[in-house]
This record gives C-alpha cells, sequence and structure tokens, in this order.
C-alpha cells in the first residue's frame, strides 16, 4: 500500500513541475486504464485534492508556517521535547529536522510528533554519509571524498539507495544530501572531505548518481550548498564566507554540478550562505536571502522547479544581519520555498503576516508556496498515516552497510606513489623480518591484526598522538636495527585541516625519518589532504577512512589480495594530483588466515610431533621432502616444508613449490565438478552412463548407474596400461605413433620431445568402451570410473575439464596453482620431479604428469593430471568443510557437499568421488587414515605420495604434497609402510586441546 501511495505521490509532484521521474510501473497502468480514467479521478486530482483540502483547513498563519522546520534531537532531554511539541501544537510549524540522538527514540518521537500535527510533518535529516551521521548504533558509510575517488559511479548509485533506504525505514522524508560542492581549497574548514572531490565532472557524476539512488528508494534528495561552497575558507557556521570570482569563473566550475543535478531531476536544492559579489554586490547580503541567486539564477535561469531551501538560518552567515524571524521573511523574499532552522517560529511567521500587509510579497505568492510544499508532501506519502515500526529497527537500518562499506574501500583506496613497485608486497619481502607501526593508534586495531594474518612473524609498535619528539629515537633505531622493512599507518587524526589536521610534530617527524630509513609502505587512514605532509614518500596508499572495513581492505592490497583501483579526488602535493592513481589487477590468490595454535585450542608443542615424522620420511628413504599444511577452524596452524625435490638436496622445498598430486585429481577436480553439475540439476545420480555419453550407446557400460560409477562400484576393470601397445617388443615408443617435436597430426604432449599421434586417443577411448566389465565384483577401486566422469563433465559444458574446474573453481577460490599442465604456466624450478621412467618415456619425468594413461591424454583426464602447492588444496577443502562456501560465495550448495562427502556404500568405505574412513576403524590395527578420524572425515590419497583429509567434526583440514615415486617410480612404498601421512594427521588429532 505504501508502495502504491509512493507512486502517486510521485505523480503529484511531477504535475507541479519537480524534477522527480514516474516510475515505469505507473507508465504500464496508466496504459492498462486507460479507458477507465476517464469515468474517474487521475491521479493528479487526488493530489490537488489533498493539496486543496489541507490548505483550506489552514489559517493565515497555519499556512506560513508549514513553510517552516525547526530544529529536532532524540538525545537533549524532556525540556527540549517539549519546546519541539510547543512549536508543532501551538505553531503548526511545517516540519523537523532530526540531529543527534539514537533510531529507536528518534521513531518513537517522530510517531508522536506526527500524531500531534495538525498537518503531517515533513521529516528531514542531515545525513550526507547516512543515519549514522547521525544517529547512535548505525553504521556509517564513507564521506563523499572517499566515494569521490571511486570510478564507477554503480557504487555512489548503491551508496544514494542504501541512505534513502535508511530514511524511508526511519520515517524520514528529506534527506538534505548530497554535496555538490567543488573542494577546489585545501584549507576549506567545513565542506573539505564532505564534497565529491575538486574535479567538477567527478563531482557531478557521482552526485547525480547519489540523488538518483536517493530518489529511487522513495525520499527527495537535496543538492546543497548551491552556488558553491568549496573554495571558502571560512566556516558559514560561525561567518560569512566570501567567494570573489567571476560569474564566467563560477559557470563554468561551481554551477557546473548543480545544473547537472538539475538536469538529473533532484528534488530540492539548497542553498548557502555566501557572499558572491559576482551574483549580487548587495553588502551583508549571503546568496541565500538574495533574490538574484534565488529566483534569477536558480529558477529563471537554471529553471529548477523543485522544493528550494535555505541552509539553516541559525548559522552566523546569516544570523550576523539578521534574527527575531526577519531571517526567514528576507529568505522567502529571495525565492526559497523552506526555511529551516529559523531563531524563532512564532517570530518567523510574524515577519513574514507583516510584510504580506506591506505589500512586500503577495499573498498568491505566499500561498503558491505553501501549495508547493503541500504537494511536496502528497507525493513523499504523507496523505497516508505516518507510523515507524521500532520493531528490528537498528538491525534494518544496518542490514547492507557493512557489504557496501568493504565495496567502496576496494574500489576507493589509492596506491598513490610505489617506487620500485614494492607493492603488493613479494613472496621475498614477506619472508623478510617485517614491523608495523600505527602512529596515532591508542591500541591494536584491524589494520594490525590483518598485517599480522598475512605474516604473523611481524612485530607491531604503536606511537601515539600524545607522545613526544624525544621518544621518536629509540623507537625508530630499533626498528631501522631489527628489520628490513617497515609498514607505517595512519590513525586518529582530525578530519578538518585546522592545525595540521591534528597530527603533532612528533608524529610526522617519526613519519618522514622511517620513509627515509628503510623500506616501506605508508598508510593513511584518513582525509587524503593529509598527504600533504609526506610528498616525499616512496611508497604511499590513501585510505580516506579510519573504520575496521577499510583498513583491511589496505592490507589486502599491500599483500597483494586486491589490486588497488582508487584515484585521488584531490591535489594534495605537487606530485600527487588530483586523478593520480596506480591501478592494477592482482590475480585474485587466496592466502588462508593464519592463527597460532593456542588460538585455536591446540598445543604448538604437539605439533611438533609432525616435524619428527617428516624427518623420519627423509632419513628412511621413504620421500626427499614434503609440504605439509593444517587448518584448524579454517585458519593454517601448521604450514612447513621438509627436504628437498631429490636426495641430492639440490633444491630445497618451499610453500611454493607445486606437486602432482596423481589420484587426489579425482575430488579435487571431477567430483568438484560433478558436484556443480549435480547443484544444477545436469546429473541425475540414478541416471546412466548412456544418457550423458553417446559413445557408450549399444555397449555393456550404456547401463551403468552414476551413483555406482562415483562409488567404484560399477564394475570397470582396475586400471588398463594403455601405454603398452604403442612401445615396440624392446620397450621403446613406437615411432609410428609417436615424433620428438608436435606437428599437425601428433600434437598430444606425453612427456619432454614425445608427442602421441591426436588419432590415438580415440584408440584409448574405444579400448575403455571395450573393456572387460563384472557387475559382480562389488567394490573395485578404478581409474576407468573417472575417465567416464571426466567424460561426462567435458560433454555437458561444452569445455575441456581442465578449463571448467579453472573458470568454476579454481580461479574464483584465488588459487594459484592449482590446475593442469603446469608446465603451461610454472618454470620447471618450482615443481617437484617425480619418477625417472625406466620404460615407456624413459625420461625424468618433471611437469609432465606421472599417470601413462593421463599422460596419453594429454595431461588432463578425470583420474589424474592436476598439480597443486599444498595450500591451494587446503583452501578446496576449507571451502568442502564451510559446506561449499568460501569468503562469501557458495561454489556447491551446502546439502549436495553433506551427500556426497557421507558415507555412500553398504559395501565399501567410501563417499561419492570421495575416499573415508575405514568403518570399522575402532578394531583396526592400521586404522584408515588416522586412528582419530571421524566418521564425518573425507578426502583422498595420490599414488605420487600426497593426500587431502578434512574432518567437519573437528575442522581441521590436512594436506601433504611429497613425491615418494622419486625417482624409481611405484615400488618405493616405505610411506605407506612407515604410515607416514597417517600418524601425521594423528599427531593433528592429538595436538587439540
Amino acid at each position: 500500500m505504501r508502495k502504491q501511495l509512493l507512486v502517486a505521490g510521485l505523480t503529484g509532484l511531477m504535475l507541479v513541475g519537480s524534477a522527480f521521474s514516474l516510475p515505469s510501473k505507473l507508465d504500464k497502468e496508466k496504459k492498462g486504464k486507460k479507458a477507465k480514467q476517464s469515468a474517474s479521478m487521475l491521479p493528479q486530482d487526488k493530489a490537488s485534492q489533498w493539496v486543496d483540502s489541507v490548505f483550506n483547513s489552514l489559517t493565515q498563519e497555519e499556512r506560513i508556517a508549514q513553510l517552516i522546520m525547526i530544529r529536532a534531537h532524540s538525545n537533549l532531554g524532556q525540556d527540549h521535547i517539549n519546546a519541539v511539541i510547543k512549536d508543532i501544537r501551538d505553531n503548526k510549524v511545517g516540519g523537523v529536522i532530526f540531529f543527534q540522538g539514537g533510531p529507536v527514540r528518534q521513531a518513537n518521537l517522530t510517531n508522536y510528533y506526527q500524531s500531534i500535527s495538525k498537518v503531517p510533518l515533513l521529516v528531514a535529516i542531515d545525513g550526507e554519509w547516512g543515519l549514522g551521521m547521525r544517529l547512535d548504533s548505525v553504521i556509517s558509510l564513507p564521506r563523499n571524498m572517499m566515494i569521490g575517488a571511486v570510478q564507477d559511479t554503480g557504487l555512489a548509485y548503491e551508496a544514494g539507495k542504501l541512505i534513502g533506504e535508511q530514511c524511508k525505514r526511519m520515517g524520514i522524508h528529506i534527506d538534505f544530501a548530497p554535496d555538490m560542492d567543488i573542494n577546489n581549497n585545501p584549507a576549506n574548514p567545513v565542506i573539505n572531505d564532505r564534497s565529491f572531490g575538486e574535479n567538477k565532472y567527478q563531482v557531478a557524476r557521482m552526485g547525480v548518481a547519489t540523488i538518483k539512488g536517493m530518489q529511487d528508494a522513495g525520499i527527495m534528495a537535496c543538492a546543497k550548498h548551491f552556488p558553491g561552497h568549496g573554495d571558502t575558507n571560512v566556516d558559514s557556521h560561525f561567518d560569512l564566507p566570501s567567494i570573489n570570482k567571476t560569474r564566467q569563473q563560477l559557470d563554468s566550475l561551481e554551477l557546473y554540478p548543480f545544473r547537472e543535478a538539475v538536469k538529473a531531476g533532484v528534488g530540492s536544492v539548497m542553498i548557502g550562505h555566501l557572499y558572491i559579489p559576482a551574483i549580487d554586490k548587495k553588502p551583508n547580503t549571503p546568496t541565500s536571502i538574495s533574490y538574484k541567486a534565488v529566483t534569477e539564477l536558480l529558477k529563471q535561469e537554471m529553471g529548477f522547479k523543485g522544493l528550494i531551501v535555505t541552509d539553516a538560518l541559525e548559522m552566523k552567515g546569516i544570523a550576523k544581519f539578521y534574527s527575531k524571524g526577519q531571517e526567514s521573511l528576507q529568505s522567502l523574499l529571495a525565492g526559497n520555498d523552506l526555511m529551516i532552522l529559523p531563531s524563532t517560529s512564532a517570530g518567523s511567521v510574524d515577519a513574514i503576516k507583516k510584510a504580506i500587509k506591506a505589500g512586500r510579497i503577495s499573498q498568491q505568492e505566499v500561498d503558491a508556496r505553501v501549495k508547493k510544499v503541500l504537494m511536496a508532501k502528497y507525493q513523499l506519502g504523507l496523505s497516508q498515516p505516518q507510523h515507524i515500526e521500532t520493531a528490528n529497527l537498528v538491525e534494518d537500518l544496518n542490514a547492507k552497510t557493512d557489504s557496501l562499506r568493504r565495496k567502496i574501500a576496494e574500489k576507493a583506496i589509492t596506491l598513490v606513489k610505489n617506487d620500485k613497485d614494492l607493492i603488493p608486497f613479494s613472496p621475498a619481502m614477506t619472508q623478510q623480518k617485517l614491523a608495523v607501526i600505527a602512529v596515532g593508534a591508542d591500541a591494536n586495531n584491524t589494520f594490525l591484526q590483518s598485517v599480522k594474518e598475512y605474516k604473523p612473524g611481524t612485530d607491531v609498535f604503536i606511537f601515539t598522538a600524545r607522545q613526544s619528539v624525544d621518544q621518536i629515537a629509540p623507537i625508530a633505531s630499533r626498528i631501522q636495527r631489527d628489520y628490513k622493512a617497515v609498514i607505517i599507518s595512519l590513525h586518529n587524526y582530525s578530519r578538518r585541516p585546522a592545525n595540521n589536521f591534528g597530527l603533532s610534530l612528533a608524529q610526522r617527524l617519526l613519519i618522514k625519518q622511517l620513509q627515509a630509513e628503510l623500506p616501506s609502505a605508508t598508510v593513511v587512514f584518513g582525509n587524503p589532504y593529509a598527504l600533504q605532509y609526506f610528498c616525499d614518500a616512496p611508497n604511499i596508499i590513501a585510505a580516506y577512512e579510519d573504520d575496521s572495513t577499510t583498513q583491511r581492505v589496505a592490507a589486502d592490497i599491500l599483500f597483494g589480495k586486491l589490486g588497488p583501483s582508487g584515484k585521488l579526488p584531490v591535489t594534495v602535493c605537487p606530485g600527487m594530483k588530483e586523478g593520480t592513481g596506480i591501478t592494477y589487477k592482482v590475480n585474485q590468490y587466496t592466502v588462508l588466515p593464519a592463527a597460532s595454535p593456542a588460538a585455536v585450542g591446540m598445543n604448538e608443542q604437539a605439533l611438533l610431533k609432525i616435524d619428527a615424522i617428516a624427518n623420519e620420511m627423509i632419513s628412511r628413504g621413504a620421500a626427499p621432502g614434503a609440504q605439509v599444511v593444517a587448518l584448524k577452524d579454517g585458519k593454517v596452524v601448521y604450514n612447513r616444508c621438509f627436504g628437498h625435490f631429490e636426495y641430492n638436496k639440490a633444491e630445497p622445498v618451499t610453500p611454493q613449490s607445486i606437486y602432482d598430486v596423481a589420484s587426489v585429481t579425482k575430488v579435487c577436480a571431477t567430483t568438484l565438478a560433478v558436484m556443480r553439475l549435480y547443484d544444477e540439476g545436469k546429473i541425475n545420480l540414478d541416471a546412466t552412463l548412456g544418457v550423458y555419453l553417446p559413445m557408450v550407446l549399444g555397449t555393456d557400460k550404456a547401463g551403468l548407474r552414476i551413483r555406482d560409477i562415483l562409488l567404484h562400484q560399477a564394475g570397470l576393470v582396475a586400471f588398463i596400461p594403455f601405454y603398452k601397445e604403442t612401445l615396440l617388443p624392446d620397450g621403446s615408443p613406437d615411432p609410428n605413433l609417436y615424433r620428438r617435436s608436435p606437428d599437425a597430426t601428433h600434437s598430444v604432449r606425453v612427456a619432454e620431445q614425445l608427442y602421441l599421434e591426436n588419432e590415438y586417443v580415440d584408440s584409448i577411448w574405444r579400448e575403455i568402451v571395450d573393456s572387460k566389465l563384472n557387475p559382480r565384483a562389488g567394490y573395485i577401486y578404478s581409474d576407468n570410473d573417472f575417465l567416464f566422469l571426466g567424460k561426462i563433465v567435458e560433454q555437458l559444458t561444452g569445455k575441456k575439464l581442465n578449463d571448467y574446474v579453472r573458470e568454476t573453481f579454481y580461479e574464483p577460490l584465488g588459487l594459484a596453482t592449482t590446475g593442469f599442465r603446469p608446465r603451461e604456466r610454472f618454470p620447471l624450478s618450482r615443481i617437484a620431479p617425480t619418477e625417472y621412467e625406466q620404460n615407456f618415456r624413459q625420461q625424468q619425468l618433471r611437469g609432465d604428469v606421472h599417470d601413462p594413461g593421463a599422460a596419453m591424454l594429454g595431461g588432463v583426464a578425470g583420474h589424474a593430471g592436476l598439480f597443486s602447492s599444498a595450500h591451494d588444496l587446503a583452501v578446496i577443502m576449507q571451502m568442502l568443510i564451510n559446506y561449499g562456501s568460501f569468503n562469501g560465495v557458495q561454489y556447491i550448495k551446502p546439502e549436495t557437499v553433506r551427500l556426497f562427502t557421507a558415507y555412500g556404500s553398504s559395501i565399501s568405505r567410501r563417499g561419492l568421488g570421495f575416499d573415508k574412513p575405514e568403518k570399522n576403524n575402532n578394531t583396526r590395527s592400521e586404522p584408515y587414515p588416522a586412528k582419530y578420524a571421524s566418521s564425518a572425515t573425507f578426502g583422498h590419497t595420490g599414488y605420487t605420495g600426497t593426500c587431502v583429509w578434512a574432518d567437519p567434526e573437528s575442522k581441521l583440514v590436512f594436506v601433504f604434497m611429497s613425491n615418494r615415486v622419486y625417482p624409481s617410480g611405484g615400488t618405493n612404498t616405505r610411506i605407506s609402510a612407515l604410515r607416514i601421512r597417517e600418524k601425521m594427521l594423528d599427531a593433528l588429532y592429538q595436538a587439540i586441546m
């Protein structure tokens, strides 16, 4: 009902010439009811009837009072409330403007004030960055200057829309926002970062987008402070600022955003208290009471027909010249419609009455202004009862704020200087000893915590605003002596330029000294004009705000999770002009957060048992090296590398090392893809293979159920040595099938200088389809099951398996290493070698898949071919523990994860695609995969010496990467005989306190 009233109201305002646009829904309704409207009342008739009925019910004094809006607070006590009540009851004022207080208190007062008012009150607020600007417990949006750093008007629209929705929820009809001033004076004491910046085009673009968002939410926006308050160094709250520019200069700069706002349909314009001789030379005549400014310029020349509102008439910019109601009269004579915050309501009405009687303004003109205000009330829904429901009020107001603040921060934070491309920090940089110092902070904050999450060993220093110059030397010398680089963050300084933004000499000197003495990155959290004190900084970021969301995003940019997108909206130094901003896109590689074991309830000393197991593995020749990553509660608690790629110890294993994961491909590629297609309704687990693969129709494979294939109980043979049929009697590759270099007919890379005939891939598939089937065999672990599943994925998606999982999972998850055919993406120095294959390929395998069948299929197959680091596989397993969600994105439905990772067979331990613990682990002498693994655990092992396991009950993830097949292949089974993986996993469980 309220939406219908709003639509009708918008129609009414359109009819009196306001720039509000008619919703398209109403256009459609009008077309459908065209025949009926000749016999029924048109919306404009209803609006006019309501306006006339209200107008006719009022006395002359009450009509004039409709043009007055008074101050209201919800935090000033009963005496203030009583004064507001008196103005509403006795003086019949037209509206209230709320300032500081609380949302529920304000809502209750609004409901009461509306109930006692003869005419519904126009409720307003001055909430430029949302209701949090005025109300406690409401989260604020960023100030306009941060939005001005964004290059996408869509976020300005979103901000306006959210502000409008907040206002609607609070029964507010007009928000005196946005600020359309161009802040081209860095010393401006009142506008400054309330402006979108100094570029007239950007101010106009962002302002208009904000206006559209607010008005699309059903409230009235207000462009202020006409004709432009940006180039002043006087605060009009305390005195009358002067702007000594020519009319041509004003036209080309200050007036531009307001012209664009008028063209875009802004509902109201606020007139500032400014003395501008180029517009009106009359002494002591602020633009707010200037007929030449309001009527001749805004109304007549610019064609504005919406509501014209004064800035607060209690401000010294006008109050020093007029009071006792004369300020309201002068404003009305100038052409304003609404006089806000006059010194006296009754005095204002009386002054206007006397002016009418004296002939200074006609009764007809005053009545027209009154009806204009009443029409605005109608279009804003005030013809219907006004009541605010207070249940869940604060929750509703804050529901969308944090997510929008994050989006704005990601697009606004500006990398202003980046000498030697220090930012983002390289892996080499993050391995050095790093310090972070928060200047101006009083305690630990989100930025410091975020830095430590990225680099747990970072040492934190805090230099408060109260510390003196004498305290610089000890802290600066220690940082210079003990650390290779420093991150400097600046916090809690004033938003206003007076007194150097409140920055002490000690703060400024310390920052400059650190910037000069060692590699540094400085992040300035607040008004970007403060960058003027650090023009020589080699690496500096403007972050604009100092809230926890902005601090976290700044850390993401420093450490390369996000690329910077913002541009400076103002000039801050000769070398840091408006529009400056280094932007780049980064591969969105995920870095899992780290935590100390104690923070997640684990014993750090107990985890050292894993070190001993790894060292035993190497010393006994089970594998030359390994990566081990463990997560608890989504945080990395163990991340260590052991040994080398080879037993000669030439190449150490690092966190960036990449391993052939062998059959882990089955769960971290093929099963993920099947789960997603199951989510989308494209795979039915009880459908048969022939439904999806035409190649098997007419064979005994056509009737195999997808569910049985996933469970390895479809009766397929375990393994087919395809390669044997391509070898000569001496065991070497047949030159009729292979070439040493690729050509048009031999492009399937099998290994170095070994390329298979393209058409032979079809022979492999024929061999699979024709292979023996034993449906009574029960559970047979088979690679062929997953070869078929990989083929189904390709058939349904029209993409190669490697491309589908990369686009659907690996890239969105931010995995830096996970994928097929790693030689195409990484240097061999990062890839662990596997076997020196004596027959078939007869070479050391490195970067080519170890599995011969997968190699003959070009390195991409449903059962093998995936390569990865341990860290990136941990991300996949954490996503699955999160029931398909990671970083706010749902990759797989929770119910699908539960289905696939649960036990799926009565004759084996298998889940759908996943391996699981033996069901009788409590009685087995050698439990699998570990003694303490719960029945909810799922994962898989790989032939090359790898495994991934996840336990949703304990919230544990365990990933182990090794190349146990180096150099002699599968004959080395010590990793299993010594139960290396099993012992490590049990050590994790035993470390849980």
